[in-house]
């Protein structure tokens, strides 16, 4: 074989190797989900000031998706702290998701809940319910708002996850066109085994109009910030410099610093409004970690303007083959409010802004025999 045609050969070898690591993929390895519970409409009601022996509010829901199916369901806020969940037999529901609700679930409950209405008209909120409880007492309630004032409504992210002791993901209950039932002009009635209970009353005016605290919103969106998680990580295959992925209804943006891949943000698609996970200082690809590494920064998750966002930061060092990764929303809730009412309330109840800041999610990430990463992550309340 002549000499050139050997060159050849050879130079076309080390060029079809070094083709073959161009196109290598990049494994990806994201460690956070935002998972999303789609829900039509949601209205609280408590009586905390005058209680039942055994509830102090009662929270409808109504859905209409593939996930949760079509119906009504009733959550009954317990003296203790936990909750019963009263559904419709036409209802799919996974009871783990309850058990972030306040201390957790107690019971779940079929009923039929029939003639059982809730919506959101011109004149306000029309609502009206009637079950029997675990015990065998009839609870029944009823609400007819015809308010001639317009409503004004607004953006919250609900304190839900605040009665939590020891929760497996953080609960972000988003709540777009929220408003307060009025006093003036409401027809409200809510009785427990033939006794009837007052509902409470919001202690300030809101657009300088008295409120009860039964509060509804017709966009509510259920998000839940990763799940605790024990097992091995997926990973995504992108190409070098590739600065968008999208996975499961993720959109996630990279940037690339030296060859590495950095998670810049996760974009949660849904019906309602998309949830972004921003990290202000890129959070670096699992699979590049090195050893004695350390990694500080900020995020920030959003979703609507009009719910505001919420803030914190994050820690990660390697040290023995072990990546230990936290994260704490140590800044709270940050809330837009557009009028002084809302400035006064978040001010005063500081239970809207602080609750965030009380949980902590932690991991542990490691790689196995078979060199695959292997994940164990938790919340915790500090």
């Amino acid at each position: 074989m002549k000499r050139k045609t050997i060159l050849a050969l050879v130079f076309g070898f080390i060029n079809s190797l070094i083709l073959h690591a161009q196109t290598e993929p990049v494994k990806l390895y994201n460690p956070f989900t935002i998972d999303i519970d789609p829900m039509e409409r949601l209205l609280l009601v408590n009586i905390e000031n005058d209680p039942d022996t055994l509830y102090i509010g009662f929270e409808p829901q109504v859905f209409d998706d593939s996930i949760n199916g079509t119906g009504h369901l009733i959550i009954a806020w317990r003296v203790d702290g936990k909750v019963d969940v009263y559904h419709q037999p036409s209802l799919t529901l996974d009871p783990d998701k309850y058990s972030i609700a306040g201390k957790g679930l107690a019971h779940m409950l079929e009923r039929d809940l029939a003639g059982g209405f809730f919506y959101v008209n011109e004149s306000g909120v029309q609502a009206q319910y009637e079950f029997v409880d675990l015990h065998g007492r009839m609870i029944s309630f009823k609400i007819k708002e015809n308010h001639p004032k317009k409503r004004k409504p607004f953006g919250l992210l609900a304190p839900m996850g605040d009665a939590a002791e020891n929760p497996h993901a953080m609960p972000l209950v988003l709540l777009q066109d929220f408003y307060f039932v009025r006093q003036k002009n409401s027809d409200i009635h809510l009785a427990i085994n033939g006794r009837t209970h007052a509902v409470d009353k919001l202690p300030i005016s809101i657009d300088r109009t008295k409120m009860t605290f039964i509060r509804y919103s017709t966009k509510p969106l259920i998000a839940t910030f990763n799940t605790a998680f024990s097992g091995q990580m997926s990973n995504i295959g992108i190409a070098q410099n590739q600065h968008a992925v999208y996975t499961n209804g993720y959109k996630i943006l990279l940037e690339w610093k030296e060859d590495k891949a950095f998670i810049k943000s996760i974009k949660k698609k849904n019906d309602i409004y998309p949830v972004t996970l921003h990290f202000n200082s890129a959070f670096p690809n699992i699979a590049d970690i090195e050893n004695a590494s350390i990694y500080k920064g900020t995020f920030t998750i959003a979703h609507h303007p009009s719910t505001g966002k919420v803030k914190g930061v994050y820690n990660i060092e390697k040290n023995n083959d072990e990546i230990h990764i936290s994260l704490i929303p140590s800044k709270g809730w940050k809330p837009r409010p557009d009028k002084f009412s809302l400035r006064f309330l978040y001010t005063v109840a500081k239970i809207f802004k602080k609750w965030p800041s009380t949980y902590e999610w932690t991991a542990r990430i490691y790689q196995n025999d078979e060199q695959e990463f292997m994940m164990h992550s938790n919340w915790r309340r500090i």
